[in-house]
């Protein structure tokens, strides 16, 4: 995957934030709740969540609990597009366990409708 020019990203100190988790990591539980913070991140213009809008390419997790988000935008001229990144920097950042978030924007490839959940395209008439 090809990743866009623009992205957000937050460097904290490299020790870990307060409430970072030490040692041995459980991936699969943090993931998890990513994603639960993820969908409470809505697109202002559309009534769905961004992750089932399929706007999250992909959850990256290190050892040391950082967390990378690869995520795009509906579209380049998207009107949130300075505000969406840092809200999910924000809500992802606020979840015990993570030491240091950053957002990555891609526009390779691009968003569609084909990218949602089913559950999105029958909230939207799809």
């Amino acid at each position: 995957m090809t990743h866009g020019p623009e992205s957000t990203s937050k460097t904290l100190a490299s020790s870990a934030a307060p409430g970072a988790v030490t040692g041995t990591i459980d991936k699969t539980d943090l993931r998890q709740k990513i994603i639960l913070a993820l969908k409470s991140v809505y697109d202002p213009e559309i009534p769905v969540d961004i992750w089932e809008l399929g706007l999250v390419y992909e959850i990256q997790i290190s050892e040391a609990a950082n967390v990378k988000i690869i995520m795009t935008l509906t579209s380049p001229a998207c009107p949130v597009a300075g505000s969406l990144p840092v809200d999910v920097e924000a809500r992802v950042n606020a979840i015990d366990g993570v030491s240091n978030v950053e957002v990555e924007i891609a526009w390779d490839p691009s968003w569609n409708p084909e990218m949602m959940s089913p559950a999105a395209k029958l909230e939207l008439g799809f």
